[in-house]
């Protein structure tokens, strides 16, 4: 009879949410901390997990309701605060935070209300299966080996890998349901991890395992105790100090290792040539790397993927990859990226990523050249360009240069791409020297606002940057569109001529921009600051006969490159 009343109960939570689930703040607590004891066993392909988890009201209102989720492969067991059960109703809740497209929502019914800031302790368990799963995928019509390729997580006795929130949901969180479909996605991810930035992770992995040869458990966080065995049983201990920085992830496999001082290569066997490759490639990196950022924090790690196909991942010190998939020609530019998140490290994406793709460009200016960097830059102006377009065909809101800012921006496009060109356009405005200084003195548990990065660059030069800073980071103007609007040359010598150019920016941001002329046996380049839809004149002197203006050499990112030359008719010079 009781269970009876039990079961009727939590029914009729299930209905009153379900009908009217608008209602729930899903994002009404912060995760403040999680202790967790998780169980894998790859032969069931299964997960258990048993822990603690810490929330905390940062609404403004007090909360008589706490939602977690999980993946919809899991499935609730019991949530319990100071021992003593809570009512909670199950349900389905759907969102592409998780590979298979759904969440297991659990809608408690606190017993007392939460205040503003106040703290609830929550005791959970959970457990079911990771399989293969690519439904978020599959649905919006990706083909199925491209998103099994994509949404590789899995549990298996073959090769186990985990991935959290934003592929497998396999911690507790809390979230409004994203899309891949609408786009969605990236800001409801990029929310929950900027809630998540100050939430601690202790984690027990225990690994259920007969095998006579064990296989070998990683996981990404920053400090991990040795894996040491038990009868039939691994167990790892690891504690992680931002949840939202780093994607708590784990990996069980086989593995073979390269272990260098710098980098350690984990490798499926059969695989040792190309683990070979990427250490000597990581290698040769370093010493560019700790250059620009500084020494290394500690060991970079490398995970090989089963699947050569396997799209790679990279969270906080662990890099999965497939290295027989990896181009060896291209292993330098893979290291720069990942060597770069050894050595520096920032919570702001725009930062973090942003210059980890701007030591690739970097290294490939080192290797081959600056046009092989302008080239490589290209490659994602180009598509930084698309996603300028396609904003440009919704319709305009006030908040969009806040919300579309480096600053603000969950847009994996803008924090890498965009990013990228701003630390390129900030080292030719300012030098290579001072932007090294600026990078040197940043330090993560310090950079609490904004502008913190763009005071250390100030301080190490006497140029004014905050017109540079509100156009490209603090605000999104869009991209310059350059244009010569007109070029007058006089001769001043029998070999010298004196050129005045106009250049046009028919767009809303200002950049430094490179002006190139070329005459008669040579070239000259000028830096000329050209202000959002403004012009600027300046005056080169050229030792001969002037033939070409070309405004930006491809170091600035534009919306239209098509109008950037400006042929000089020599029976239009002044005699």
């Amino acid at each position: 009879m009781k269970l009876h009343r039990l079961y009727v109960s939590v029914l009729c939570i299930f209905f009153a949410f379900a009908a009217n689930g608008f209602a729930l703040d899903r994002e009404a607590f912060t995760f403040t901390s999680y202790d967790l004891n998780v169980r894998v066993e790859p032969r069931q392909q299964r997960l258990a997990v048993r822990g603690k988890i810490m929330l905390r009201n940062d609404s403004s209102a007090s909360q008589k309701i706490a939602v977690l989720q999980i993946s919809s492969s899991l499935n609730w067991l019991s949530i319990k605060a100071g021992g003593k059960p809570l009512q909670f109703a199950s349900q389905p809740y759907d969102s592409d935070i998780d590979h298979t497209g759904a969440l297991s929502e659990a809608v408690i019914t606190l017993p007392a209300a939460v205040p503003h800031n106040g703290a609830l302790e929550l005791e959970v368990a959970y457990e079911g299966v990771i399989v293969l799963d690519a439904t978020r995928l599959t649905r919006i019509g990706t083909p199925d080996s491209i998103a099994n390729s994509t949404d590789w997580d899995q549990i298996s006795t073959a090769f186990t890998a985990v991935r959290g929130a934003g592929y497998v949901t396999w911690y507790p969180i809390d979230a409004e349901d994203a899309s891949l479909a609408d786009g969605s996605l990236a800001e409801v991810l990029g929310r929950w991890k900027e809630r998540a930035r100050a939430s601690s992770l202790h984690l027990q992995i225990e690994l259920q395992n007969d095998a006579e040869e064990p296989p070998e458990l990683l996981v990404n966080a920053t400090a991990c105790a040795s894996t040491h065995q038990l009868e039939h049983q691994f167990v790892a201990d690891c504690t992680q100090r931002s949840v939202g920085a780093t994607v708590p992830t784990f990996v069980i496999a086989n593995y073979e290792l390269i272990d260098r001082a710098d980098i350690a290569v984990h490798f499926i066997h059969g695989h040792g040539a190309a683990a070979t490759n990427y250490a000597d490639a990581a290698e040769k990196v370093v010493p560019l790397v700790t250059e620009w950022f500084g020494p290394l924090r500690g060991k970079a790690e490398t995970a090989d993927l089963a699947d050569p196909n396997a799209a790679p991942f990279e969270s906080g010190p662990l890099l999965l990859t497939a290295l027989t998939g990896t181009d060896p020609k291209l292993a330098g530019l893979t290291a720069a990226h990942q060597l770069t998140h050894a050595a520096f490290s920032s919570p702001r994406p725009w930062i973090d990523e942003g210059l980890a793709h701007f030591a690739q460009a970097l290294y490939l200016e080192h290797q081959s050249g600056r046009q092989a960097a302008l080239d490589y830059m290209a490659l994602h102006t180009s598509a930084l360009n698309v996603f300028e377009k396609e904003k440009q065909t919704t319709a305009p809101r006030s908040e969009d240069e806040a919300i579309h800012s480096l600053i603000n921006t969950h847009d994996e496009e803008l924090y890498r791409s965009k990013a990228m060109c701003v630390w390129w356009m900030l080292r030719e405005m300012i030098g290579d020297p001072t932007l090294k200084k600026a990078l040197a003195s940043y330090h993560a548990d310090q950079d609490n606002e904004p502008s913190y990065m763009q005071r250390l660059i100030q301080a190490q030069t006497q140029r004014d940057l905050e017109w540079f800073f509100d156009d490209w980071v603090n605000r999104d103007r869009g991209l310059p569109d350059f244009k010569v609007a007109s070029a007058f040359s006089r001769k001043t010598s029998p070999d010298n001529y004196m050129l005045t150019i106009t250049v046009e920016n028919l767009g809303a941001a200002g950049a430094e921009v490179p002006v190139t002329v070329k005459f008669v046996g040579g070239v000259i380049v000028k830096q000329l600051v050209i202000r959002g839809k403004r012009n600027a004149v300046i005056r080169v002197e050229v030792p001969n006969q002037p033939e070409e203006i070309v405004v930006n050499d491809g170091s600035v990112p534009e919306s239209d490159m098509t109008n950037n030359v400006f042929k000089i008719d020599p029976a239009d010079d002044a005699k």
